[in-house]
């Protein structure tokens, strides 16, 4: 099974690692994307359908085929921290990380006393206190993603890369180039500047870079490996069920 410390290895000797996301709140179809090769889903708290009741079988499903599972935070605040790791969640991507004091509160927030300020407690993610060490330890090795989604986090990438405990980012192309008045132009000289920026700090900091691959095409995530791109969302649930899904005479009809 993949884990949030093997997935860490992979990006560090350069290997890439590819995930997939989660938006429709299923058990069943998080246990058929666990086990469609990914070494990583994630669960999608940010635009997805989801309650925290929802959270525990999200997890356990996706781990069941062998996937390390992930959320995406709807806030980067204590609260919503909390509830994916005491879920069981093995790495969290923060949404919208604009500067350094950000990322630290949110990481803060992720780890126990000893490193952080998250509070203490029987939960899913220590078995209920039957794991309790095994689930500080998990704790301590959870995998941390800061999406770069605004002009704003450009200018502070060197702060924000600079936290020892951030383990890679990942480029939000859409919001990004809303930012700067160009939405979905990523040709736009602008977006594109605004990206080699990213990826320069990204290689002297030597954090691995990451995006997401909204429409499921093989031929750009191989562009995007042979560009060194080491942490790749490859679509997601709806839009693959939506790929699939469309009736092929229904263009006669």
């Amino acid at each position: 099974m993949n884990t949030a410390q093997s997935i860490r290895e992979t990006m560090r000797t350069g290997g890439a690692t590819i995930g997939t996301w989660l938006q429709l709140p299923s058990a069943d179809v998080a246990e058929v994307m666990g086990a469609a090769g990914y070494d990583w889903v994630a669960v999608d708290l940010e635009h997805g359908a989801f309650s925290r009741s929802h959270l525990p079988d999200m997890f356990r499903a996706i781990a069941l085929g062998g996937a390390a599972p992930f959320a995406r935070v709807a806030h980067c605040d204590m609260t919503a921290i909390k509830a994916s790791l005491d879920s069981g969640s093995r790495g969290l991507i923060f949404p919208m990380i604009e500067s350094r004091s950000q990322l630290d509160a949110a990481i803060g927030y992720a780890l126990y006393p000893s490193s952080g300020t998250r509070g203490v407690g029987f939960c899913r993610g220590n078995l209920y206190g039957k794991n309790f060490d095994g689930g500080l330890k998990q704790a301590e090795e959870t995998l941390f993603v800061a999406q770069i989604e605004h002009i704003r986090a450009v200018d502070s990438i060197d702060e924000i890369l600079s936290h020892p405990r951030l383990d890679a980012i990942m480029v939000g192309p859409y919001d990004l180039s809303g930012s700067m008045d160009c939405t979905g132009e990523f040709d736009n000289p602008r977006f594109t500047a605004a990206l080699a920026r990213i990826e320069e700090a990204a290689t002297r900091h030597n954090v691995p870079m990451g995006l997401h691959i909204v429409s499921p095409d093989p031929q750009q995530l191989s562009q995007r490996i042979g560009q060194g791109y080491r942490f790749i969302a490859y679509g997601l649930d709806a839009v693959f069920l939506w790929h699939a899904a469309q009736n092929p005479l229904a263009k006669n009809r």
